[in-house]
């Protein structure tokens, strides 16, 4: 029972924050939510090129993301999700599978919840997804930055058992996103420079592609990291409320 929150506006629509086990959830509120609650769950970045988020609240879903940045999706992070989601569906009578949303590290929460409780995720939306941790943010390209040194910290690793891990990316590991079944959105730019789409989201493409997967990509040839997502959000809208389970 969440006894005390913060109530604000996002968007025209209800926002409500509060706090638990220590970090903010969020949960925003359609103005007419769909009698089967489907929700989106925002791993990463609420608010940041939300076209989807904001189409999505207007057809009804709920809007709920919760606050537990550099983490990168490691086990730790992903059990946390799992009390979190076990709390917020009772809690507010949402559906139980949700559509998780992964954009840039956001997508190794997504991906990496997904894989471990396929049962709770009706769609996976990846946005410019960061699926190799060896290319972002563990690449000698990123040397000075604070994810580089802390990335392989959350896994519990040196960062040479990090790098040569086997099993542990997300590109390496799309045999077991298609045994969950759950359909993939996948979004990008073409002229990524910081998660480099090639060496991330195509690869996981080109897997679900050969298998006869069920999955939308759009990619934007000429688009870096940003801007995410795309400005007409019916495409995506669609392809996650078609595949409502």
């Amino acid at each position: 029972m969440i006894r005390e929150y913060i109530t604000s506006d996002y968007h025209g629509y209800e926002r409500r924050d509060f706090t638990f086990a220590g970090h903010r959830g969020t949960v925003i509120f359609p103005e007419n939510a769909r009698e089967d609650r489907p929700w989106v769950w925002r791993a990463e970045f609420l608010g940041a090129f939300d076209t989807v988020d904001v189409e999505l609240l207007r057809r009804g879903w709920h809007l709920v993301t919760y606050s537990i940045s550099n983490m990168f999706g490691s086990p730790a992070a992903v059990d946390m999700m799992k009390k979190f989601y076990d709390f917020i569906v009772p809690a507010y009578g949402l559906s139980e599978k949700c559509d998780i949303f992964g954009f840039s590290r956001g997508g190794l929460y997504a991906f990496n919840f997904t894989c471990a409780h396929p049962a709770c995720v009706s769609v996976l939306y990846l946005d410019a997804p960061v699926m190799d941790m060896r290319d972002w943010p563990c690449d000698e390209r990123y040397a000075s930055g604070f994810d580089y040194e802390e990335c392989p910290k959350q896994y519990g690793m040196t960062r040479a058992e990090f790098l040569s891990a086997e099993h542990l990316q997300p590109v390496d590991r799309t045999d077991e996103l298609m045994k969950t079944g759950v359909p993939v959105l996948l979004i990008a730019g073409g002229a990524d420079k910081t998660v480099v789409y090639r060496r991330n989201g195509r690869r996981i493409a080109d897997a679900l592609f050969s298998a006869g997967y069920d999955y939308l990509e759009i990619v934007k040839p000429d688009c870096d990291h940003h801007p995410h997502s795309i400005e007409d959000p019916a495409p995506a809208a669609d392809y996650i409320e078609k595949h409502r389970i």
